[in-house]
């Protein structure tokens, strides 16, 4: 019978997934066939990219409800911020699916993006968690609980969280209704 391979922060499979997106761009590199071969395929890259896309995620399902106004508000945010095609950031999208899908824990996330982005960075994500939370125009307390574990866990201060939150109110057109 074949186990189930786990990191040691309990993240069953998430190795496997980030392997296996790496492989294949690296083929789609190698063979020329990929239209943006000639962006930075390297791990560091890709790997905070399936960190912030599956905290994305997670924020969509911590309401139980994960809809296609979520997904929408995703996918444009990954374009965005990673200057990426709609096909490219669907293809990241159904790969954090699958990452945040098999963790049982949200530190190997955040890990990743601590290594990795600034503190201002890291306030950015955090404005992107407020967007997906606010995405069908109400927060959830277990959407405003995430926000908070995962602010606490990427070291963004409770006033700059809240900060962050007003901007995402406001630019949503939502501030009258705090």
């Amino acid at each position: 019978m074949r186990e189930n391979p786990q990191t040691a922060q309990g993240c069953p499979d998430a190795t496997h997934v980030l392997r296996r997106v790496m492989i294949d761009s690296i083929r789609a590199w190698i063979s020329g066939s990929s239209p943006d071969h000639r962006k930075e395929t390297g791990t560091r890259q890709d790997a905070l990219q399936l960190a912030l896309t599956a905290l994305l995620i997670e924020a969509a399902n911590s309401d139980d409800r994960f809809d296609e106004a979520e997904r929408g508000v995703i996918s444009r945010l990954l374009e965005s911020r990673f200057s990426l095609s709609r096909s490219d950031a669907d293809e990241l999208l159904a790969a954090g699916e699958t990452a945040a899908s098999k963790s049982a824990e949200l530190f190997h996330f955040t890990r990743i993006v601590n290594e990795r982005l600034a503190f201002e960075e890291r306030v950015e994500l955090i404005e992107m968690l407020w967007e997906v939370a606010y995405a069908d125009g109400v927060l959830d307390e277990y959407e405003d609980s995430l926000l908070r574990r995962v602010g606490g866990l990427i070291y963004v201060p409770d006033r700059e969280r809240g900060e962050a939150r007003q901007r995402v109110l406001k630019r949503l057109g939502l501030d009258q209704a705090t």
